[in-house]
C-alpha cells in the first residue's frame, strides 16, 4: 500500500504531544515531521508549540488541544504537502516551557578577586540553584537553543550558567564595596546577595530568557584563603576600635566645651537681667561686682579679721566701685596717684577709719580725727596714738586684743602713766 493510500485510508486522529518522561526539558523537539490532517496536538499548560519549516517560524500554538486542519489554524496552509493532496503537514514542532524552571544547579570557583575591605587576593567558591523563565519561545529556539535535537537541560543552559557565574563575581565585589564588608563577612548577607544576583544577572533578553530568583546557595573559601581573611579582618577590627575610642574622647571634650559655653551663656543672661532690672545701668553693676571681688580677694589672702577686716574690705570695694563708676562717666579723665599724693583734679580719697573708732588729736591745731598720717585741717604730720592697758598701765601694741603683762582685755584705752 502506497503513501497516498495510507493518507486516504489511514488513521484520521494521530496524537501529537510531549512524552511524560520528557516533560522536565525546557525544549523538546518532536521526532516526527509529517502530520496527517486532523491530527490532535496536545500542548500542556506550562508550554507552547512552535512550528518551523525551512528554518523559519511558521506559527505558535498556546496551551490546549488543537485539531490540525487549515480551517481552524490558518498558518497550517504554509506547511501543507501538496504532493499528498493536502492531507499531510510537514513541519518541525518544538515544545518550549513558558513557566519558571526551578532547581537549575550552578557552582564552582568564581576566579581570583581582591577582597575590597582587606585587599587580600582570594578565590571564592559558590554553589547553589537558580530559576529562570523563557519569555520569548521563538527567540529562545532561534537565537539560542537551535533547531537541533535537544534532550538535556544542562546542554541547553551551559552558556547561561557561565554568564551567570561571571555576573556573580562582579556582583559580589560591588556589594562588598557598598556594604564596606569583606567577602568573608558577605557570607552572612545571603538575602542581599540573592537579590543582587538576580538584579545584576546578565541581560538575556536577546535569547528570550530571564533569571527569576535564587535558591539555596553557599559561598565558601579554601582553608588558606579563609585563614588569611580572618587574620586581616581581626587587624582591621582592632584599628577600628582604637579609632572609636579616640572619637569618644573627642566627643566628650566637645560635650564639656558645649556645657561650659552653656554655663557662660546662662551667666551672661543672668548678668544682663541683673543690669536691666536691679542695677539700673552697667556702671552700678560694675561697682557692685568690684566690691564683691575685692572683699573675696582679701578674704582669700587672710587680709583683715573680724569686723575691722570686713570694714576695710568694704572700704576698698567701695573705693574701687567709685573709681569704676567715675571712669565710665562721659568725659571722665583717668586719675592716678603718684608717690602717695592725689593727682591734680582728682577726687579726695575716702576717710580712713582706725580700728575701734579711736580719735587722733593734732598736736598743732588740736583737731581730732580718726587716724591718718597728716592733719585734715592744717596738714601737720600726726603721731600715732599709743594704747595703754587699763589694768596695769602697760603700753599695748596697735593690734593687741589683750595685755601681755596682766591679760586685761584691750577694750578701752587708758591715759598714759605720769
Amino acid at each position: 500500500m502506497g503513501v497516498f493510500d495510507f493518507v486516504k485510508n489511514g488513521v484520521r486522529e494521530m496524537m501529537i504531544a510531549r512524552p511524560d518522561q520528557l516533560k522536565h526539558l525546557i525544549v523538546f523537539k518532536h521526532p516526527d515531521q509529517n502530520f496527517p490532517m486532523y491530527s490532535q496536538l496536545t500542548v500542556d499548560s506550562d508550554e507552547c508549540a512552535v512550528f518551523f519549516k525551512d528554518g523559519r517560524v511558521v506559527g505558535v500554538l498556546p496551551p490546549g488541544r488543537h485539531t490540525l486542519q487549515t480551517q481552524n489554524i490558518p498558518f497550517l496552509n504554509q506547511i501543507v504537502n501538496n504532493f499528498t493532496g493536502g492531507q499531510v503537514f510537514i513541519s518541525e514542532i518544538f515544545f518550549v516551557k513558558t513557566t519558571p524552571v526551578r532547581g537549575i544547579p550552578f557552582g564552582g570557583p568564581i576566579g581570583d578577586m581582591l577582597d575590597p575591605l582587606t585587599g587580600e587576593q582570594v578565590i571564592p567558591r559558590i554553589f547553589g540553584e537558580f530559576s529562570l523563565v523563557v519569555t520569548d519561545p521563538v527567540r529562545f529556539v532561534v537565537g539560542y537553543s537551535g533547531q537541533g535535537s535537544t534532550g538535556d537541560n544542562d546542554m541547553v543552559l551551559d552558556w547561561i550558567k557561565g554568564l551567570f557565574m561571571n555576573g556573580v563575581k562582579t556582583t559580589l565585589g560591588e556589594l562588598c564595596e557598598v556594604e564596606q564588608k569583606s567577602v568573608l563577612q558577605a557570607v552572612a548577607l545571603t538575602q542581599k546577595l540573592a537579590t543582587a544576583f538576580v538584579n545584576h544577572a546578565p541581560d538575556l533578553n536577546d535569547i528570550g530568557v530571564r533569571i527569576l530568583q535564587m535558591g539555596q546557595f553557599n559561598l565558601n573559601f579554601s582553608e588558606e584563603d579563609r585563614s588569611r581573611l580572618v587574620a586581616a579582618n581581626a587587624e582591621i577590627a582592632k584599628a577600628q576600635r582604637q579609632v572609636k575610642v579616640k572619637q569618644i574622647g573627642v566627643a566628650g571634650a566637645a560635650a564639656d566645651a558645649q556645657a561650659k559655653q552653656f554655663e557662660l551663656d546662662q551667666k551672661f543672661g543672668q548678668d544682663a537681667r541683673y543690669v536691666q532690672q536691679l542695677a539700673g545701668n552697667y556702671q552700678n553693676y560694675a561697682a557692685g561686682q568690684a566690691m564683691m571681688g575685692a572683699g573675696q580677694g582679701m578674704a582669700a589672702h587672710g587680709v583683715g579679721d573680724g569686723l575691722a577686716g570686713a570694714g576695710a574690705s568694704m572700704a576698698v570695694g567701695v573705693g574701687m566701685g567709685n573709681m569704676m563708676v567715675g571712669a565710665m562717666q562721659p568725659g571722665a579723665q583717668p586719675q592716678f596717684a603718684v608717690g602717695g599724693a592725689a593727682a591734680p583734679g582728682a577726687a579726695a580719697a575716702p576717710p580712713q577709719f582706725s580700728p575701734g573708732g579711736l580719735q587722733v588729736t593734732c598736736g598743732k591745731c588740736g583737731c581730732k580725727q580718726p587716724g591718718g598720717k597728716f592733719c585734715a585741717e592744717c596738714g601737720t604730720g600726726l603721731a600715732a596714738m599709743k594704747k595703754f592697758c587699763t589694768g596695769c598701765g602697760g603700753e599695748l601694741t596697735a593690734t593687741a586684743k589683750f595685755c601681755a603683762n596682766c591679760g586685761t582685755a584691750s577694750t578701752a584705752v587708758a591715759a598714759p602713766p605720769g
